[in-house]
């Protein structure tokens, strides 16, 4: 097959697939925005400007960028104590400084910072996500006006005034579910969304349920090409920026959890950083379109490849054909009740539950079980912008926590046949102890060195001990490391002594003798690592055993002469 051939065959499978994807963003874009608490139709804008632009510059060409539920949520918590009337201007301002911050996140190369953000806290908020879209989706599914509060402090007054739900609401709620779950089952399942929309809709209209909130209730269901338009920025303060920061921290951390889970058909390397990039036009784009918050989703990238997205140009056909949809459909869109909306949102969140990851985050131990939970509590009781703020903070810990106590030494001698075995350090180095090879395994930085010190072979009582650290691997010094092999140099030095360091990188050789103020001739002896395993360790050794020998004959040359001296008084 032609090259010409294969681009036109790929060309057609983006077409299909991009008219598939702007199909299923309308009930995915329409749920999402009322999610974020404004007009519905918030999120078909996020849906044609996000895929848009962020689709001409991603690097993983078939990543899908629109509203996810993580991010509506936290934007519309931002956005909760702003006057109803105001609250799309409010919304702007989240999206573009999301946009910004994505930016600053690119430019600073963050991007490889996701990867300290551990799998147990992900899933934590994962989780706390998904049960408060179910949680916040029981209002418009039920017809409840709640009282003011959170969406837990919401969802307990839904329960303690049950008398209060909309019936009518809840009946057409009851036939989306049903129609949704049959459909489930069949082959029409990839269009099961836009059918849940129909179904409830035309029974609200036959039977003449005025009273059920639709999405022309909202407004803005007018159609036509909207324009962009700058925000009110008298709205701007200090919790609405720390806002948007979490919801760029949320974006940025799914988005590269997406962006790396995926491969280019033409074999081009994908980059983090430029993703970020492709985020913050989407989030610009979207924002002067008055749309909501946008980032990498993995329902509509799995959606994307699972109907044969070859390129990028996927993402920009989603966009230019839900266009065409808002020009020419937007009226029959207006007629979708909001509680049909709210079952597709409530049957998203319930399959975003990972039960398999829970399973294998309780079998590994306290540690992940602990930031799991803390995750995840801090996401029901407080906000996602709180949870994801802890969450990071909390990764932070647990990877210094983990590097800090991952230290471990293993002393090095042979066996009986001769073989090199590992065995364990002793507290104390014995008399017997005339040279001790120790290998150094874990990081050794800031609380990592500190670990060291505790565990070293204390040399109280011992006799000219040789104490051989071999440091293979290590190539970075911080100063408290050097601080700590200066002390314990010091430490054998007062013993009669000496301190060895073998296997180093050169990187680290100059720190470690000038930078470090570490003699390599007088308190510590240094050894380059070399190709050959151990053998730079092979050498300590050796020159060890040497200068022990020298210092005995010096002893007892000094002995002699102690004695001749006190014979002739």
């Amino acid at each position: 097959m032609s090259e010409s051939s294969g681009k036109s065959g790929n060309f057609m499978r983006d077409l299909i697939a991009g008219l598939v994807g702007a199909v299923a963003s309308v009930p995915s874009g329409l749920a999402t925005a009322s999610l974020a608490g404004v007009n519905p139709i918030a999120g078909i804008y996020t849906s044609i400007f996000a895929p848009f632009a962020g689709g001409l510059l991603v690097s993983a060409q078939r990543m899908f960028i629109s509203a996810t539920a993580a991010s509506a949520l936290a934007a519309g918590e931002a956005i909760s104590g702003v006057p109803e009337e105001r609250r799309l201007d409010a919304m702007m301002i989240v999206t573009l400084a999301t946009g910004a911050f994505l930016g600053l996140f690119a430019l600073m190369r963050a991007g490889r910072l996701m990867k300290y953000v551990s799998h147990a806290v992900m899933t934590g908020f994962l989780m706390s996500v998904a049960v408060v879209v179910v949680l916040d989706q029981t209002m418009p599914l039920t017809g409840y006006d709640p009282r003011e509060g959170n969406t837990l402090f919401q969802f307990w007054s839904l329960l303690t005034n049950l008398g209060d739900v909309h019936l009518r609401t809840v009946a057409a709620g009851a036939v989306a579910f049903m129609t949704a779950l049959v459909l489930a089952r069949t082959r029409l399942a990839p269009v099961a969304s836009v059918i849940t929309m129909i179904v409830p809709a035309l029974l609200v209209l036959a039977l003449g349920w005025s009273d059920v909130r639709v999405v022309a209730d909202a407004g803005g269901m007018e159609g036509g090409l909207p324009l962009p338009r700058m925000p009110s920025f008298d709205l701007i303060s200090p919790d609405l920026l720390l806002s948007a920061f979490s919801v760029a921290a949320i974006i940025a951390i799914q988005g590269a959890g997406v962006s790396q889970s995926l491969t280019n058909i033409d074999g081009k390397p994908i980059s983090v950083d430029r993703d970020l990039l492709a985020q913050t036009a989407s989030n610009a784009a979207a924002g002067a379109f008055g749309g909501i918050p946008a980032g990498g989703s993995v329902g509509q990238t799995a959606l994307n490849m699972s109907v044969g997205a070859r390129t990028r140009w996927a993402s920009v056909a989603c966009g230019v054909f839900l266009l065409l949809i808002l020009l020419f459909l937007s009226r029959p869109v207006g007629f979708v009740p909001m509680t049909a909306l709210a079952v597709l949102m409530i049957i998203a969140g319930l399959g975003a539950i990972n039960v398999d990851d829970a399973r294998s985050i309780w079998a590994v131990g306290w540690t992940p079980r602990i930031a799991t939970f803390v995750t995840f509590v801090a996401g029901i009781v407080f906000s996602l912008t709180v949870a994801i703020l802890v969450g990071i903070v909390l990764s932070t810990t647990l990877a210094v926590v983990r590097a800090g106590n991952d230290v471990r030494l293993r002393r090095l001698e042979r066996d009986e046949s001769g073989v090199l075995v590992e065995t364990d350090v002793p507290d104390k180095l014995g008399a017997g102890h005339e040279v001790m090879a120790i290998n150094v395994y874990g990081s050794l930085f800031f609380a990592g060195a500190r670990t060291l010190a505790e565990r070293l072979p204390q040399p109280d009582g011992a006799d000219r001990p040789v104490v051989i650290l071999r440091l293979r691997g290590h190539s970075h010094v911080g100063a408290t490391l050097v601080e700590v092999l200066k002390e314990y140099a010091g430490k054998l030095k007062a013993a009669g002594g000496r301190l060895y360091l073998t296997g180093l990188d050169p990187a680290i050789m100059e720190p470690l003798t000038r930078v470090c103020r570490i003699s390599g001739d007088k308190e510590v002896a240094l050894y380059a690592a070399t190709d050959r395993l151990g053998a730079s360790t092979r050498e300590a050794v050796e020159d060890a055993k040497v200068w022990r020998y020298e210092g005995e004959g010096a002893d007892k040359e000094d002995a002699n002469g102690s004695t001749e001296a006190g014979r002739s008084a």
